[in-house]
């Protein structure tokens, strides 16, 4: 059997920053939790990837913006696909509990 876990386990109960890390890796992806409490990204800073991402909220709740759109709200077994060099932000996540993302980063062919 490989690694096993649990996305809802081991959430610290205070997160100064957000919580990024690596559930699995290779050459070719790498798929990662991201736990947040109230964070955002500063002003000003877009996000501009090499690689696509795809998101799934586990819990919680955030909304996204994507430079010239709307923004979008996402709730627990809401998901997105951000292609590479896609600016985006993380514009807001909920100040009162932990939201947990499950990110999949990989090169598309």
């Amino acid at each position: 059997m490989g690694k096993t876990g649990n996305l809802l386990a081991d959430i610290p109960a205070a997160l100064p920053e957000e919580l990024f890390q690596t559930v699995l890796a290779t050459p070719n992806f790498r798929v990662e939790r991201i736990v947040s409490h109230g964070h955002r990204s500063p002003e000003g800073f877009w996000y501009d990837q090499a690689t696509d991402e795809w998101v799934l909220l586990v819990s919680g709740s955030a909304r996204l913006l994507f430079e010239g759109q709307p923004p979008v709200d996402l709730v627990p077994g809401a998901y997105v696909h951000i292609p590479a060099h896609r600016r985006h932000r993380v514009d807001w996540t909920d100040p009162d509990r932990p939201t947990v993302w499950l990110a999949i980063h990989f090169y598309a062919e």
